[in-house]
């Protein structure tokens, strides 16, 4: 038995070291706030012990002389009045200021660590982000923020409370030594049963804090995948994957409720038990006239104030393995390294498409399979190219390197005869837009949506809208440009998701324009009026378009053929069918095969 007894001593010293070094890192942020609200702590605990004075005092010069000439002093009324209503009132300005102090200090370190973390989502690079689910990054942002800094909430009640501790302890023993000792020989018990139950109860919340952070993952997958889940008639599955996570974390809160309940009435009993001690020891010891009714009344008192200070530690103490558990997921984030590397470069302004070299590209994710081998084409500016490949090709991931949301792994990626990692940051952006796959809108108006807060006259908006063919729906909007979408833009339609997605694009004029299948939810009809109004009204722009549809293709200048992550041939669309059999069988698999018509 002595093996796992030394194992849980060894975690429960860890989890408590940790958990103060925790706090050290709120203190030394916000050194003012936990000043102020120390401050206001000491004062309500200094105010606190008061009262026993004010108690004893009131005893023995006031209510025990009434009751031996049986009259009552006035004056001695209203100065017991005034007394306990001046410490009433200091007391309260020392509660303000603790609680105050405290809610403030814990509220701005969420906010430092969320845009910490925050921030530091945006400097990673995405290939870092592939390696984590969304769940989980917003569970850190969350959850494991508020979990990390719960302490702080009790924090300035314990530091206060043990001074009122100290300072209670040394009235007692100035007031009666022998009522003051017989009263503490409690709280040796109160301390081992304190340690007893903070160790059965450490274990239960840390494991309870990791299953809120898998819960929210599985339940922000869930609705992330609502569509899908809900079109294939999985929603027993996903409901049942989510309730044993719940049950799991259910299980844990109940079992850490029954330490609690075990506990709660043994801690409170203990401190009442030394006051009967005080009391019956008092009781004879007035009794042989070695000591005043004040004084044990005044003990008495000072012992259930003794008690507060060592729960309080417990509260303190209970929140440090949920916080070390948070402050750990938090701080893995905060530590993690593979910031994208910017150059310095910049290039040159031009109303001109963007020249296009991709060099001998390879690109793998960590530790899986090549998804791009040795692919190598040109576009020439002003030029539309398609990208054409059966699922799992690598298309996708190549509008990825072409964006440089992820770098090659070898060979490089050319813009205007610059490679993409010698640009500065943010210098692409300037001249490269993408719209991918999924559209994703905004919680605002759709000029919102589409200028993303940029400052861009409405007639650029509505050409922008022209060009993609929003325009119509949209001027068919109750508001026009100020309607109103909601989240994800439930209130519209794929296809309109979609064109709104290429105007926010199209409306920065960029010189290159990569689409990711970006039209593939909108009609045939439609989709070519939107290609047709993009070689027309941006011909000097270069556009590579991820295409399906025959007819899209054919609108191409020229055609990239990806097959197994290479390039197995380029050329024009009508070349590519008479000489490559594999590209004729995949643009021919995604055409509909005209249905006859009905005889006469």
């Amino acid at each position: 038995m002595s093996a796992p007894t030394s194992s849980l001593s060894s975690a429960h010293r860890g989890t408590l070291r940790d958990g103060f070094r925790v706090l050290g890192v709120a203190i030394r942020r916000e050194p003012g706030i936990f000043t102020l609200s120390t401050l206001g702590s000491l004062l309500f605990g200094a105010l606190t012990v008061a009262d026993a004075w004010v108690l004893g005092w009131s005893t023995d010069h006031v209510v025990l002389p009434a009751f031996d000439t049986g009259d009552v002093w006035p004056g001695g009324l209203l100065v017991i009045v005034a007394l306990f209503v001046g410490v009433a009132l200091l007391r309260a300005v020392g509660i303000v200021a603790r609680r105050l102090g405290a809610g403030v200090m814990q509220y701005r370190m969420q906010a430092h660590y969320r845009r910490d973390v925050t921030r530091q989502y945006l400097r990673l690079p995405m290939s870092w982000h592939q390696r984590h689910p969304t769940g989980q990054l917003l569970s850190n942002a969350n959850s494991d923020v508020e979990a990390a800094w719960a302490p702080i909430a009790p924090l300035p009640m314990a530091v206060g409370t043990v001074a009122m501790m100290v300072i209670a302890i040394g009235q007692m023993l100035f007031t009666d030594l022998v009522l003051a000792v017989v009263g503490l020989l409690v709280f040796p018990v109160v301390i081992v049963v304190n340690i007893v139950f903070q160790r059965l109860q450490s274990p239960l919340m840390t494991r309870a804090q990791a299953l809120r952070a898998e819960l929210s993952e599985v339940a922000h997958e869930s609705f992330d995948g609502a569509l899908v889940v809900k079109s294939l008639g999985r929603e027993a599955e996903e409901t049942d994957r989510f309730a044993r996570k719940a049950q799991q974390l259910r299980d844990v809160n109940v079992q850490a409720g029954r330490i609690r309940a075990a506990f709660d009435p043994l801690l409170e009993a203990l401190p009442s038990i030394g006051v009967l001690l005080v009391l019956i020891v008092g009781v004879v010891r007035v009794r042989d006239g070695l000591t005043d009714p004040g004084n044990v009344v005044t003990i008495g008192y000072l012992l259930t104030i003794v008690a507060f200070p060592i729960r309080s530690l417990g509260w303190l103490v209970g929140e440090f393995p949920r916080s070390v558990v948070g402050f750990g997921r938090v701080q893995k984030v905060l530590d993690a390294t593979g910031e994208m590397a910017y150059g310095d470069r910049r290039l040159s302004p031009s109303g001109e498409g963007a020249r296009l070299d991709v060099r001998r590209v390879a690109y793998r994710y960590d530790g899986g399979q090549d998804l791009l081998t040795d692919v190598t084409f040109e576009v020439e500016p002003g030029r539309t190219v398609a990208v054409v490949g059966a699922t799992a090709s690598g298309k996708s991931t190549l509008t990825s390197l072409l964006m440089r949301l992820v770098d090659p792994d070898d060979g490089r990626v050319l813009l205007d005869g610059t490679d993409l990692r010698d640009l500065a940051a943010g210098a692409l952006a300037e001249h490269v837009a993408l719209v991918p796959q999924q559209a994703f809108l905004f919680d605002d108006s759709v000029r919102g949506n589409v200028t993303l807060g940029a400052d861009v006259p409405d007639e650029e908006v509505w050409a922008a809208l022209r060009t993609a063919q929003a325009d119509g729906f949209v001027a068919a909007l109750a508001n026009g440009l100020d309607t109103t979408l909601g989240e994800r833009g439930t209130s519209l339609s794929g296809g309109q998701r979609q064109r709104l997605s290429l105007a926010r694009a199209l409306v920065r004029h960029p010189r290159l324009l990569v689409m990711d299948d970006a039209t593939s939810a909108v009609d045939p009809e439609v989709e070519a009026r939107i290609l047709a109004a993009l070689r027309t009204g941006t011909a000097s722009g270069t556009v590579v378009v991820v295409a399906y549809r025959k007819a899209t293709i054919a609108l191409a200048d020229s055609v990239v053929f990806l097959q197994d992550g290479h390039v197995d041939d380029q050329g024009t669309h009508a070349e590519l069918l008479a000489r490559n059999p594999a590209y004729a069988d995949l643009v021919n698999a995604y055409e509909q095969e005209p249905q006859p018509e009905a005889a006469p």
